[in-house]
């Protein structure tokens, strides 16, 4: 007779935010979009992940280790003004229910992700978009020349 053993895998919430926010930018990849995490914005926040489309859209993932961690911070409500479209990017363990129906909704883990709700889009005005644009391009291209 043999017993049933229980597994349980846990995750610190480092591990978790490395984790979502690897597979949110390969979804992205993905879906056409070039990623860069921990981008800086012209208001003082920082994005986790930020990526520009083939056509010059930007989105913003805003990655959710836990339910405390998103509980507590309240700043993702200040990234819309620096993207077409904003998404949660949270691990598939994330109860869900707790996030605002606003925003898009992603999946992931360390191999990649799924979109579970699309984000509404608000296009940027022309002149923030280029403001933008060029500094994502040179953030790129530093951190290319530091490695």
């Amino acid at each position: 007779m043999s017993a049933a053993v229980h597994l349980e895998l846990v995750f610190s919430r480092p591990e978790t935010t490395l984790s979502v926010t690897r597979g949110a930018a390969r979804l992205l990849m993905d879906m056409g979009y070039a990623p860069l995490l921990e981008v800086c914005l012209p208001n003082g926040r920082r994005a986790d992940v930020m990526g520009v489309g083939r056509r010059g859209d930007i989105v913003i993932c805003e990655v959710k280790s836990g339910v405390d961690d998103y509980r507590v911070d309240r700043k993702w409500q200040e990234y819309g003004p620096f993207c077409d479209a904003f998404y949660f990017a949270v691990a598939p363990e994330f109860p869900q229910d707790i996030l605002p129906d606003a925003p898009g909704l992603i999946v992931a883990d360390g191999f990649g992700g799924a979109v579970l709700r699309e984000a509404g889009v608000t296009p940027l005005a022309p002149a923030r978009r280029k403001a933008l644009t060029l500094a994502f391009a040179r953030l790129g291209a530093l951190r290319t020349m530091r490695d």
